[in-house]
């Protein structure tokens, strides 16, 4: 039993609360045990289910459009800074760029992402399209 005290119009009285059931509650007071019916308010509960997490991207053979990191090739390369979506790209093969130009924009945790370049030089190969899903250090550009 849970054991309060209250002061009422100068009374001091010494409450237990006892246990609870079907509305009814064990309680004394002063050491006189009563049994109090409790107000039944009870309200509708709302049941929400939660959505389900969406598929991965695929193509139209079923295939999965996330890039992976790839390693080869030669030349300065432009890498994804976080898994995201490529939302634009501002450059083709053969565009020459300063290192603070912004290559392309990358969608990740519903923030848009400038790529800069990173050094001078002309872009030899983009090596993902609009929409594509890349995962953090997948190559975006190379530079030569």
């Amino acid at each position: 039993m849970k054991e309060y005290k209250y002061k009422i119009n100068g009374n001091t009285y010494k409450v237990a609360v006892g246990d609870i059931d079907n509305n009814i509650a064990q309680v004394e007071v002063n050491g006189i045990p009563y049994k109090v019916e409790l107000a039944n308010d009870k309200k509708p509960v709302t049941v929400v289910n939660a959505p389900r997490p969406s598929a991965a991207p695929r193509t139209a053979a079923g295939e999965k459009v996330i890039t992976a990191p790839a390693q080869t090739g030669s030349g300065h390369k432009v890498v994804a800074p976080l898994p995201g979506t490529v939302l634009s790209i501002a450059v083709k093969a053969g565009d020459t760029v300063k290192a603070s130009d912004t290559v392309l924009v990358l969608e990740a945790m519903k923030m848009e992402n400038a790529i800069h370049a990173g050094r001078d030089g002309k872009v030899a190969s983009v090596s993902v399209a609009p929409g594509d899903a890349v995962l953090e250090g997948a190559v975006l550009i190379t530079l030569e």
